[in-house]
């Protein structure tokens, strides 16, 4: 299954992400709940924004797994955090969490700025859509 990338040039090139992915016919889609840092027993798994983002990315796939894709089936991520600026001073390593889990598949992305997340202790909240 692959998407058919969708990048017109008069919104420049983007980096680390795709402005749209089409998706081919006869998949079906999967709409991921915001996903945290959560473990199995629903508690906030202890750690610095990076290990939050590592965790809730790893939800977010198990979910996708579940259905029958991968990575690579993610067509659309929105990512929640509660500090602008962490987040743009974390881009090196979220790049390597990232890469370590993605590998270079980027899907449609935007990143949202809340006051909190319905979580207690959660610091980023990851939702997506896949086509399985």
């Amino acid at each position: 299954m692959a998407f058919e990338i969708i990048n017109p040039e008069s919104l420049g090139a983007p980096r680390g992400w795709n402005n749209g992915l089409l998706a081919p016919p006869g998949g079906r889609i999967l709409f991921v709940a915001g996903q945290t840092a959560r473990d199995a027993e629903g508690r906030i798994v202890p750690g610095d924004f990076v290990a939050q983002f590592e965790r809730a990315l790893q939800n977010v796939l198990a979910v996708v797994r579940e259905a029958g894709g991968g990575p690579e089936n993610v067509g659309r991520m929105t990512v929640f955090v509660t500090d602008r600026d962490t987040y743009l001073g974390s881009q090196k390593e979220l790049g390597e969490v990232w890469r370590r889990h993605m590998g270079r598949h980027y899907p449609a992305m935007a990143l949202v700025e809340v006051s909190a997340l319905v979580d207690e202790g959660a610091v980023v909240e990851i939702e997506a859509t896949a086509v399985v």
